[in-house]
């Protein structure tokens, strides 16, 4: 019993560290480059600053110029919508260029952006202070979506809607989806989707601005996950089964050892023989 669990640690121990093995060399190996451009590359205000001012407009500035009907939105704390359209704004020079790569006769090929493309949506007012995510929906030249949100902290003074303002319900366009899922468009918009509360379909993608896009078509492979999975288990029966006390070895009842017998002591005669005990010897010889 003992070697078989002594095996079955052994190969246990040999599978883990193989798993760790390549999961280093997953890790070192450099991620895919995503092919996809026109990513967000920077924003006014950047995700995760507090703003103090009640700014008129929100800018998101993009390598490459957004798409003519991309949806953009403006959301307050309580989930309401406070945008009031967009438009494009003058092109600036980024502080941190952008990478981006493109494939060329099959090799991808980087390319830096100096220079951010803008969309300035236009914010209706501040109904109070907490939480304001912008996010926005748009395609890149080469047909992939261009998706995600910037979110900062409002705590500025609070400011009232516009006369004859109301919120605005309108979702992306039927074109636009159609460009970024690769569908045809209907006639009076796309069958089996609806606008979720900020008005972009689908999730968006939470892409910290002033940082380089998050890759689409690279990143690690998918085996990686279940791997780490499967090394944290192995891990931890090993460590289990080490701990795991012995088994202890069945006693042998013995048979309790009897006392030696004490040997017998042999009577000797206080006197010689002949003699009585106590008594005085006698003189040999008559008188």
């Amino acid at each position: 019993m003992r070697s078989r669990l002594v095996t079955a640690r052994h190969v246990l121990s040999r599978t883990v560290a193989a798993l760790a093995a390549a999961l280093a060399v997953s890790l070192l190996l450099p991620a895919a480059p995503a092919s996809a451009h026109g990513q967000l590359a920077t924003s006014t205000p950047l995700t995760g600053t507090v703003v103090r001012d009640a700014l008129t407009q929100v800018g998101l500035y993009f390598t490459e110029k957004p798409a003519s009907n991309a949806h953009f939105t403006v959301t307050a704390p309580n989930g309401s919508r406070v945008d009031n359209g967009w438009s494009y704004g003058e092109p600036k020079r980024l502080d941190k260029p952008v990478q981006e790569y493109f494939m060329v006769n099959g090799v991808f090929e980087p390319r830096l952006y100096h220079t951010g493309f803008p969309a300035m949506v236009s914010v209706a007012h501040w109904p109070a202070k907490g939480k304001y995510t912008a996010t926005y929906l748009s395609a890149a030249s080469d047909g992939e979506a261009v998706r995600g949100s910037v979110t900062f902290d409002y705590q500025g003074p609070s400011t009232a809607a516009p006369a004859g303002w109301t919120v605005p319900t309108d979702g992306p366009a039927p074109t636009l989806l159609a460009l970024i899922d690769g569908t045809p468009s209907p006639g009076s918009g796309q069958a089996g989707t609806s606008p979720s509360a900020t008005g972009v379909i689908g999730a968006p993608t939470d892409q910290p601005a002033g940082a380089t896009p998050k890759q689409q078509d690279g990143g690690f492979p998918a085996w990686l996950l279940p791997a780490l999975l499967v090394v944290v288990v192995a891990a931890v029966v090993l460590v289990a089964s080490r701990r795991r006390p012995a088994t202890p070895a069945r006693r042998t009842t013995t048979s309790a050892r009897r006392p030696a017998t004490p040997a017998r002591k042999t009577a000797t005669s206080a006197g010689k023989p002949g003699n009585r005990a106590g008594g005085p010897a006698r003189r040999g010889g008559r008188r």
